[in-house]
């Protein structure tokens, strides 16, 4: 019976004819396609709405150029993975602070891996600088950065995840659908096998974690052998990963920014993380490196940016920086990135020091902090729990009313001190 019906079904989804059927048929259609890919020999269908969207979802699919035989092979047997449906849902309130990310992002045996991989890799990055021209530390680093140097690249199968997501997450339907068509396409042409598909719980693949539309948009073949395969090729990965960096406007032979040292009295307002000014102009300023030297290029246009507020380092972030943030819209990722890249090439530490105590909210802890500067009338807004440029001026024009340090951080010391303010 079950031979009978998947060559019956096969057959449908080979046929044009099946687009002309008639309801009833649809009906039948769609009911023998779920069997075909959905259940397991011998099994009764685990999750029968999964069932249903990979039958529903066929024709989305046919439509994108997906064949019945990579459509049939794929999931033939699939149920959604139960860890995409455990994390998507997971509304984490912990906040680890900056220094905490940075002290395992950018750890000493990270720092090690990269320097013995830089060797190792030497000519494939000194080619793909060339080729991309984007400098080779940076391409480690992200490396680094998204699997440990492909240490752990997820233990999901992407399309798995990505029909999981397609078929059960409450937002973003369209953009997961995209996706996953995106992903049958890649195995489709040959570029990985299906099994080989490895990736985060949402989908991201391989060794510098691309999302499939990330995949087609930019991702490279160093080697020539007709396949982008960031997933056991290194050097397409990292390939990749430098062509990515370079459309997005990676400026060769620059860095991503320096860590700096503020004057007595400085006027915070200027530390917005949004006015850009030239190297030259923070000098006057007062702005200095930390170890003392001239910027190398003083027309550089930078951003001031103080990640944990008045009370931990600062940075003048350049063009480099924010190209990083496009790979992940984090500050704490981009400063990880350049940082790492910058101590695989034989540089030190950060200089400054993070005051610890001023720890960063959790979402519903700013949602209190923004009702109380609204309640004492300082407006920022909804509580949203989400700090923009609204909440940060009320937390500037606090600070200046009880005159504290204007930096506009948030952070617990600041709750405390709202919550104990008549």
């Amino acid at each position: 019976m079950r031979s009978s019906l998947r060559k019956a079904t096969v057959f449908l989804l080979r046929n044009p004819v099946a687009s002309a059927l008639s309801s009833v048929k649809r009906t039948t259609w769609r009911v023998a396609v779920a069997g075909l890919v959905a259940l397991p020999a011998g099994q009764a269908a685990a999750d029968p709405g999964f069932s249903r969207f990979v039958a529903d979802f066929w024709p989305t699919a046919r439509a994108a150029g997906v064949s019945a035989q990579t459509y049939n092979s794929v999931f033939a047997g699939m149920e959604p993975d139960t860890d995409t449906l455990r994390l998507m849902d997971r509304q984490s309130e912990f906040v680890k602070p900056i220094w905490e990310y940075l002290d395992s992002a950018v750890s000493e045996s990270r720092v090690e891996k990269g320097r013995e991989l830089l060797q190792q890799y030497g000519p494939v990055l000194r080619q793909i600088e060339a080729r991309f021209g984007v400098d080779r530390e940076a391409v480690l680093a992200i490396w680094g950065m998204e699997t440990n140097y492909g240490g752990f690249m997820g233990r999901h199968n992407v399309i798995q995840a990505l029909a999981t997501l397609a078929y059960a997450a409450p937002r973003r339907k369209s953009f997961w659908e995209r996706e996953l068509v995106t992903a049958l396409n890649i195995v489709q042409a040959g570029h990985v096998r299906f099994q080989d598909m490895e990736g985060s719980w949402a989908g991201a693949m391989g060794h510098t974690q691309f999302m499939p539309s990330s995949w087609k948009a930019y991702a490279a073949d160093y080697d020539g052998d007709g396949r982008r395969d960031i997933w056991t090729s290194i050097p397409d990965a990292l390939a990749s990963t430098a062509s990515y960096l370079k459309k997005h406007g990676w400026q060769t032979g620059k860095t991503w920014g320096y860590e700096v040292q503020l004057p007595s009295g400085f006027d915070y307002h200027l530390a917005d993380g949004e006015k850009t000014k030239t190297l030259s102009e923070w000098t006057r300023y007062g702005v200095q490196r930390m170890n003392g030297r001239d910027f190398p290029r003083p027309s550089d246009n930078a951003i001031l940016v103080l990640p944990a507020g008045a009370n931990g380092p600062a940075f003048l972030m350049l063009r480099n920086f924010y190209v990083i943030k496009r790979y992940n819209n984090a500050t704490a990722y981009a400063l990880a990135v350049g940082h790492l890249a910058d101590r695989i090439i034989g540089g030190g530490p950060l200089a400054g020091d993070w005051s610890r105590q001023h720890l960063p909210l959790t979402r519903s802890e700013t949602k209190e902090l923004q009702a109380l500067l609204n309640r004492r009338g300082f407006q920022v807004g909804a509580a949203d729990g989400k700090v923009g440029p609204a909440t940060r001026r009320g937390i500037r024009a606090f600070q200046v009313s009880r005159g504290l340090v204007p930096d506009g951080y948030a952070s617990a010391v600041l709750l405390a001190k709202l919550k104990m303010d008549g």
